[in-house]
């Protein structure tokens, strides 16, 4: 009798502890919001647990162990929010396909509560402005729970020349989740690592030139920079309102256009946004695994870099597309007539810095605080903390330029838009009668150097997309000694629909998108 009174006792306690356990959070890692979507619509899972999951996954990934440094903090609030989500979901009230999926935003992205938007820098360190980027409005609108902020490389990599991308004085060095001695090339280095690592089902980025798709190729993943226009830049830490867009960061495809359907659209308070609501659509609707059938592809072929490695790559994404459909056609000189492009671009970056981040600055709500380009730079100057790794040139010659009616600034951004346009990727286009344009949009990963900075030399395709204004998508084509290389699909203004159409075709067949594994190096 008494060993019997024991044993129920001790039955007793395991079914109080069990009870009182959390059920176990849900597998997370590799899943897009699409799938979790179609979960949480099962009553599988909820939004309160995947964010829960995430969280967990912030902590053992990015806090500790492999110790990316992708996520630089987490809103006290995200649990309480997926909550809600949950109640409503219960009450009958689904927002869309985005309800109670779990969002990262890069932090030069305002959103309100408690953490502040710093773009890297300890200068904004408390810039807790308690305003939503209306892009981020909208995100919340659609249903998704605001989970925290991504690192970046510090004032999106604007600041100096010498710099390593994905490091900045307040969130260190952001790893690549592939081997973590590489570098995940930037501005958006937080996103895409953590949008690799499954730290978030859905990351936003912010672009330039090549700062959501070099980040996303280099980690492995899709990104997607629309039609400057197409999203608002309000409340984002600005570098040019010429070329400036946020974009998502994504698993697939599909997710892409997810994001870009519930962020797209007008603002007031944005004048590039004027023609957004009527250009906008849903950007599902035309994804389908045979886009690319019939469609003629204009191959960027001198602009895919030296290394055979990355052609063999390269060519056999080419075969996938004809394979699909495609008539596949090379375009040998796409540089001819482009050779002033550069250096137009960047006086019309340096000078737009200038103008634009005083503007921004001006508009935080904070008495105190640096409300000038002049007034970063004397921050910078008395914290040595922020001069560590590199220096400020390019903040110190954005400072020397004219304001936006001078001379040299109007000249350049006329030529830019043009050679980039009208007689770049337009002209590529009519020449050779292709829908799209297509090209590497990466090399491998290099290891990550704060003494030497960057030594990025691989392909590149954002310049052209990126001064022009036009859609730029990146899709995972495979991996060069384990580190991805992506594919990129471009096209003219306002078709954003058509090229995620394109690359949503390619990533159906090709399914090259593969799994971090943390590696401390490629080198054994």
């Amino acid at each position: 009798m008494q060993n019997f009174s024991r044993l129920a006792a001790a039955a007793l306690v395991l079914t109080t502890s069990a009870a009182a356990m959390p059920p176990p959070l849900p597998a997370v890692e590799g899943k897009d919001a699409a799938s979790l979507q179609t979960e949480l619509a099962e009553n599988r899972t909820t939004s309160e647990a995947i964010t829960a999951a995430y969280l967990e996954r912030i902590r053992t990934i990015d806090d500790s162990g492999a110790t990316l440094n992708a996520v630089i903090a987490t809103f006290p609030g995200a649990l309480t929010e997926a909550r809600a989500r949950d109640l409503e979901r219960r009450a009958g009230r689904v927002r869309g396909p985005l309800h109670g999926i779990p969002v990262l935003l890069k932090d030069n992205i305002e959103a309100r509560g408690l953490v502040p938007t710093t773009a890297g820098s300890l200068a904004l360190k408390d810039n807790i402005t308690s305003r939503d980027a209306p892009l981020v409005a909208r995100l919340r609108e659609a249903g998704a729970v605001i989970l925290g902020k991504t690192n970046l490389s510090e004032w999106a990599n604007i600041r100096s020349n010498n710099s390593t991308s994905g490091w900045s004085a307040v969130g260190g060095l952001t790893k690549n989740p592939h081997a973590l001695d590489r570098n995940t090339c930037g501005s958006s280095a937080g996103s895409g690592a953590a949008m690799a690592a499954s730290l978030a089902a859905i990351t936003i980025g912010t672009e330039t030139d090549g700062s959501i798709t070099c980040p996303a190729g280099v980690n492995g993943v899709v990104g997607f920079k629309p039609t400057v226009g197409l999203v608002t830049r309000t409340h984002i830490v600005p570098i040019s309102h010429s070329q400036d867009t946020a974009g998502p960061m994504t698993l697939t495809v599909r997710d892409a256009a997810l994001v870009l359907t519930a962020i797209a659209g007008t603002d007031s308070a944005d004048p590039a946004t004027a023609e957004a609501d009527a250009r906008r659509t849903d950007y599902t609707a035309a994804l389908s695994p045979d886009a690319l059938k019939g469609k003629r592809v204009g191959v960027l072929r001198d602009r895919i870099g030296e290394r055979a490695d990355i052609a063999t790559l390269f060519d056999a994404a080419l075969k996938q597309m004809s394979d699909l459909g495609a008539s596949i056609v090379e375009i040998a000189d796409s540089r001819k007539g482009l050779e002033e492009l550069g250096a137009a671009e960047f006086e019309v970056l340096m000078t737009e810095l200038k103008a634009d981040i005083a503007t921004y600055l001006a508009s935080l709500p904070a008495k105190d605080g640096p409300r000038t380009l002049a007034d970063l730079i004397a921050f910078n100057k008395a914290n040595p903390e922020e001069l560590k790794w590199f220096d400020q040139s390019l903040f110190e010659l954005a400072e020397s330029k004219g304001g936006l009616d001078s001379a040299a600034y109007v000249a350049a951004r006329e030529k830019a838009a043009r050679l980039a346009g009208a007689e770049g990727i337009d002209r590529l286009m009519k020449e050779h009668d292709v829908s799209l344009l297509v090209g590497v949009t990466n090399g491998p990963a290099w290891t990550s150097d704060l003494v030497n900075g960057d030594h990025y030399t691989g392909p590149s395709a954002s310049q052209l997309p990126a001064v022009a204004g036009y859609p730029h998508l990146t899709v995972p084509m495979g991996t060069v000694q384990g580190l991805p290389i992506g594919v990129s699909f471009i096209g003219s203004k306002w078709t954003d629909a058509e090229v995620l159409a394109a690359g949503y075709a390619y990533e159906q067949a090709s399914r090259k998108r593969v799994a971090p594994t943390y590696r401390v190096s490629v080198v054994p």
